[in-house]
């Protein structure tokens, strides 16, 4: 290979690798904006191929009209917003009244202008190089391009972000972005000068007019191909975030596996048979949609992971792979494949991330997705025969009936549902205990709280996580030695703790969800019955406190969920300096880790060391009889003598860090140390 190959490659690669690395940089910094909420990444996805779709046009334009100095101007103006994007931050709470908005707004100020110009490399130099090469469209350029975003993806999770601070992050893609920009307006000049001189030993092929037109059919699958293949990673990605946490492990393995199947789709398109793949492509989709109905059912994470990765492998390979047989034949149009291609992904990220919540209340996008994808096989392999369109045709009707079961079965017994930016809020109601109703909060398949309504003492009984033995029950009782307490808790849920309000009792929730104060009024009875005076503050928790005049609560209580576990701008040490603060000398901090995936316990232990705060873990099995669960709470106190007092001391243990753990910061933070596989 000559060394204007190797530039060309090398372009490629680098642009490649600076967009994908790009993303979950990008998006954990709006993490803490926007509540940490699971939607924020899916959100992202979104813009991001819309973004990439745009770049795509640009580079179907810039091709045929040849504008060289508009694309220097570009590069030089995406240099410029990727400095200015290095310094900056974001403040927690940014956007959350219109969070859509928020995120394409942030992202379109931040990278908007270089993820354009990054976006752009791979077709533009596949182009450029056929025209100096005089060759055809070199498409394994874009399976090594897939290979350098698989390469940061794989990097990031397991090397950048557990070493480096999310400033340390932005400034090192800064730095490489800058190598990128000149290397780009480099082969710019180069591609522009063999233009106007065309070089007499460089036989020069404009296109290959005698190549068959592509047909309209196939056109319109260039977009319904890819856009199946997006909806699968946004469906899945979903719901691994929804009901795990809203990190960026969980955001890089599917969209890994995405890239995994573009790479072999555009380098090896051969590597697997069509039918065996479209076997095993049946089989899991027809096992995952069945575990779809079992809504009470739970799987360790790495089962859960990996079936739902291995679903999304086999779909997209079959997908890409089907939309690469359908490549065109003349040069002229490959720009207009890669715009087509890219139009699907973001038509398809779109209606997960952002129609879906806008038409169901209940969220079933991974079941309509899996009858999409059977739609799609159904239509290309069509023409294969009368066994191929039984088995997809067969396929879609009964992928278009599980979505109308789960429909039914998700209205019945629903007292409330409601879907927006942070969720799919239900109200379960059904008779669990004998004469009793039983009314259940979940966000997905997280439950948030629950009430019984039978007997007067069944209703005011705390139940879930916060019965009278758990962490936060031991210090709402003895906190305060029989006088008025003023308690702060961050999450409302179904508004449980309140149940522990006396007369004269100050309780005061902060609810970043604007769905779940209606639904705790009015469904719920804890805070219409509570003896204490009960107020609800809207808004991202860590943000109000910032804003409000010290509070003095003898009890603060953390206890917002996003997934299956605190939202991380929640846990860091600027976040316990604020909590202090809004504490009442000797004051309590109550930090919720019940969960199935992740220990919190060392990362918050760690931070109540360098708070000079004692730590303990609180610990109780469930009760079925009383709707109790099995709870894990950390208290951190400045005063020990609470953890002395005899109704405390044995009910705990002191809480232990991990050896060589990082203290968590807001600019610096990583699950995947304490993930519980």
């Amino acid at each position: 290979m000559n060394p204007l190959r190797w530039l060309f490659a090398g372009a490629v690669f680098l642009g490649s690798f600076l967009l994908f690395l790009v993303e979950p940089i990008a998006a954990k910094q709006l993490l803490p904006a926007l509540g940490g909420s699971a939607a924020v990444w899916v959100t992202c996805l979104v813009f991001f191929q819309t973004a990439l779709l745009l770049a795509y046009l640009y580079a179907h334009w810039l091709a045929r009209s040849s504008r060289w100095t508009l694309h220097l101007v570009l590069l030089a103006v995406a240099a410029l917003a990727a400095v200015a994007w290095a310094g900056r931050s974001l403040e927690p709470g940014f956007g959350a009244e219109a969070p859509v908005a928020a995120v394409f707004a942030a992202l379109s100020l931040w990278i908007g202008v270089p993820f354009l110009a990054l976006g752009a490399t791979s077709p533009l130099m596949q182009v450029w190089w056929a025209r100096i090469e005089g060759t055809a469209i070199p498409y394994r350029l874009f399976a090594l391009s897939n290979l350098a975003s698989l390469l940061a993806l794989a990097l990031y999770p397991g090397l950048i972000e557990p070493q480096f601070t999310l400033r340390a992050q932005r400034m090192g893609w800064t730095a490489g972005f800058c190598v990128f920009v000149a290397l780009s307006a480099a082969l710019t000049l180069k591609a522009r000068w063999r233009a106007l001189v065309p070089a007499p030993t460089v036989r020069r092929i404009i296109d290959d007019e005698s190549a068959p037109a592509t047909s309209v059919w196939h056109k319109l699958l260039w977009v319904l191909l890819p856009m199946g293949a997006a909806m699968q990673l946004s469906a899945v990605t979903s719901y691994l975030t929804a009901n795990i946490a809203a990190i960026p492990l969980l955001w890089i393995l599917p969209l890994g596996v995405y890239l995994i199947t573009l790479i072999v789709a555009f380098e090896f398109p051969g590597l697997a048979h069509r039918a065996l793949v479209m076997r095993l492509l049946i089989v899991l989709m027809g096992g995952l949609a069945y575990m779809l109905t079992q809504t009470e059912a739970s799987l360790p994470m790495r089962i859960s992971i990996g079936f739902y990765l291995l679903e999304l492998l086999f779909a997209c390979y079959f997908l890409h792979t089907e939309a690469y047989a359908l490549r065109p034949q003349r040069t002229s149009e490959s720009t207009l494949f890669y715009l087509l291609f890219a139009a699907g992904g973001a038509l398809g990220s779109f209606l997960v991330g952002i129609g879906a919540p806008l038409v169901f209340r209940f969220n079933y996008d991974l079941a309509i997705t899996f009858l999409a994808t059977a739609l799609l096989a159904a239509a290309v392999t069509w023409r294969d025969g009368w066994n191929q369109r039984l088995l997809w045709v067969s396929s879609s009707v009964t992928l278009a009936v599980l979505v109308g079961w789960l429909q039914i079965a998700s209205q019945r017994q629903t007292v409330a549902a409601v879907r927006n930016f942070y969720g799919a809020l239900r109200v379960k109601q059904n008779y669990g205990y004998p004469g009793a109703e039983l009314r259940t909060l979940t966000n997905g398949s997280i439950q948030h709280g629950s009430q019984i309504f039978g007997t007067d003492e069944q209703r005011k009984m705390p139940t879930t996580y916060y019965a009278e033995d758990s962490g936060v029950g031991l210090a709402l009782r003895y906190c305060c030695q029989g006088q008025a307490r003023t308690v702060g808790v961050i999450g409302l849920g179904a508004g449980t703790l309140a149940a522990y309000g006396r007369p004269g009792d100050r309780f005061r929730f902060y609810e970043i969800n604007p769905a779940v104060e209606p639904i705790a009024r009015e469904v719920f009875s804890y805070m219409r019955e509570s003896g204490a005076r009960v107020d609800v503050v809207e808004g991202d928790g860590r943000l109000s406190l910032a804003h409000e005049a010290p509070q003095h609560f003898d009890v603060l209580v953390v206890d917002a969920f996003s997934g299956d576990a605190i939202p991380l701008h929640l846990l860091t040490a600027e976040a316990v300096t604020l909590y202090r603060q809004q504490l009442a000398p000797g004051g309590i901090l109550a930090f919720h880790i019940s969960n199935q995936h992740v220990d919190l316990e060392p990362p918050i232990a760690l931070l109540a060391q360098s708070a000079e705060m004692t730590a303990m873990r609180v610990s109780t099995p469930a009760n079925d009889e009383r709707g109790e669960f099995g709870a894990s709470w950390l208290l951190l106190t400045d005063n020990p003598a609470f953890f002395a007092q005899p109704g405390v001391v044995g009910h705990g243990h002191p809480a232990t860090a991990l050896p060589g753990l990082r203290l968590w910061t807001d600019d610096y933070s990583s699950l995947l140390p304490v993930l519980s596989w």
